[in-house]
């Protein structure tokens, strides 16, 4: 099938450029601007009263999507906010503070490889010796998941870790192992799902009674800024330190020794008024998907097309600047190869067996000289330190990795 025409508008900005971010900022269908004109028609219209529509319809609309997408239970365990960070410092927020009184610091598993979102926060509560923070190494990738499960059997405040790494692509295949792997009921449990929600085909019905999931709209789901979603378990009795307004909505749970109440479902993991336009945006995008009948494992399969074209025509072609043997995860080691050693096929099985997410990274000394010199061939991607990444999505075909190619030539 031919996608491209879903985002028509973006496309048409685009003129030369190439655009290979869709794991960075995805282009938006052009639904996206009907969503965003609804908000702004409603907020016309109804003024202050828009807000009774807005969660009254709007908001349990984008969590039935989400509940749907990820096959969690209980659609009214979901919660929205800005970004990842408040998410991420509420949940924090959410540990047993009372430790540190008693001279105890929280303890924390995590790996080397989160987002800055966490990654920086936490390094800030090192700082102030408030955490105790153990970091499982990602690579090598083939020993990763042995080696964090093995971790995740002690004793920890809390536990958080990617479902894709967003440095890397790859992909965690055995959650509930890791999951399950904790053994105390009060080890909060998290798994940042930014690079996953809307490209991994993903199930979380088995992991809905034990962990926190969180991601956005920003990527994949291709609705743009402002609206982050966080699953919550639950019967979860938390009572975040940093908390909003909004967490005491709906029916209040209110002990005698409770001088702040909150809500009994996921209101409890809101903070306050914020602008929805991109729940309005999320909704019009879901509800287009539906109607075209596009499921997650059909993005997954063509987005993997696409990365095994780009593949095989770079094994081809073998730029000087771009070397194969520069791919992060490596490739399967059962890709057809020469006598040498050297690969000279690659196909969608074996990329399958490779593990990573929508987009593509090398690792290479002279990222950065890489990276300037692809925008001076307008072909837009992004870098992570020494790390080259490009993100494949519906919105390309197969001319635009052909176009791709001649230009990566240049290099």
């Amino acid at each position: 099938m031919n996608y491209k025409p879903l985002f028509s508008d973006f496309i048409g900005q685009l003129g030369d450029h190439l655009h290979f971010a869709a794991h960075s900022h995805h282009l938006w269908p052009n639904v996206a601007k009907v969503g965003q004109l609804r908000y702004w028609q409603l907020a016309e219209k109804m003024r202050d009263r828009k807000w009774d529509e807005i969660f009254g319809n709007e908001i349990p609309k984008a969590q039935k999507h989400i509940s749907s997408i990820l096959n969690w239970p209980y659609h009214e365990q979901i919660a929205f906010a800005p970004n990842t960070h408040e998410f991420v410092v509420r949940l924090l927020s959410s540990l047993n503070w009372q430790q540190l009184k008693k001279g105890k610091k929280l303890k924390v598993l995590t790996t080397d490889s989160e987002f800055h979102s966490f990654t920086r926060q936490i390094l800030r509560m090192e700082e102030e010796k408030v955490l105790d923070v153990t970091r499982i190494s990602t690579e090598p990738f083939e020993t990763f998941e042995t080696r964090f499960l093995e971790a995740a059997k002690k004793q920890y405040d809390l536990v958080f870790f990617s479902q894709v790494f967003f440095n890397s692509g790859y992909v965690v295949q055995n959650l509930k192992k890791i999951v399950d792997s904790v053994n105390a009921p009060e080890t909060l449990i998290v798994i940042d799902g930014y690079h996953g929600f809307m490209a991994i085909p993903t199930d979380l019905a088995l992991l809905s009674n034990r962990v926190f999931y969180l991601s956005g709209g920003y990527k994949y789901a291709m609705s743009g800024e402002g609206v982050c979603f966080l699953c919550i378990p639950k019967g979860c009795s938390h009572r975040p330190i940093n908390t909003g307004w909004f967490a005491g909505f709906g029916s209040l749970s209110e002990g005698p020794e409770e001088k702040v109440s909150y809500s009994n479902d996921a209101f409890r993991y809101w903070g306050s008024t914020f602008d929805p336009s991109g729940v309005y945006r999320f909704n019009a995008v879901m509800e287009e998907i539906d109607k075209e009948k596009i499921t997650v494992e059909m993005i997954h399969q063509y987005v993997k097309g696409l990365q095994s074209q780009f593949l095989s025509e770079l094994l081809k072609y073998q730029p000087k600047k771009l070397p194969f043997q520069t791919i992060i995860p490596a490739l399967p080691k059962d890709s057809s190869k020469t006598a040498s050693g050297e690969i000279i096929d690659f196909n969608l099985v074996q990329l399958e067996k490779s593990y990573r997410g929508h987009f593509i990274t090398f690792d290479l000394e002279h990222a950065e000289e890489v990276e300037k010199r692809l925008s001076e061939l307008k072909v837009e991607i992004d870098r992570r330190g020494r790390r080259l990444r490009f993100g494949f999505g519906i919105y390309q075909d197969n001319n635009d990795i052909s176009n791709l190619m001649e230009r990566l030539k240049q290099l």
